[in-house]
């Protein structure tokens, strides 16, 4: 049987990889390719400058009130019944959290 110091050992290390993983961030080019697709992909429909569109706006001041967890599964699964379609395709859940934080805090711009 494991003594209590081993199994909050594993415990503790079982946490520190979990908010590793957690809050990971994608490569710089994984970011690059990310902001180009929203700003092409998705502003095709938000707005090239996400101001709205067919679809609302994705700007900060939209965005700011409005749960990470809520906006992550739009991005990842879409909206059933309207335009809003699921990325999951072209998407993992970490790029989907990534884009939906920097929705949050406002998108960057496309580097040229």
């Amino acid at each position: 049987m494991p003594s209590r110091t081993t199994a909050l050992a594993t415990a503790g290390l079982f946490a520190a990889l979990w908010t590793t993983v957690a809050t990971a961030q994608p490569a710089a080019e994984r970011q690059r390719e990310l902001v180009r697709l929203v700003r092409q992909d998705c502003g095709s429909c938000h707005g090239m400058r996400l101001t709205g569109g067919l679809g609302p706006a994705l700007t900060r001041e939209a965005m700011g009130d409005k749960p990470l967890d809520s906006i992550v599964a739009t991005i990842f699964h879409g909206r059933p019944g309207t335009p809003m379609p699921p990325w999951r395709a072209l998407l993992d859940e970490s790029d989907a959290r990534w884009i939906a934080e920097r929705l949050i805090a406002g998108f960057p711009q496309e580097a040229r």
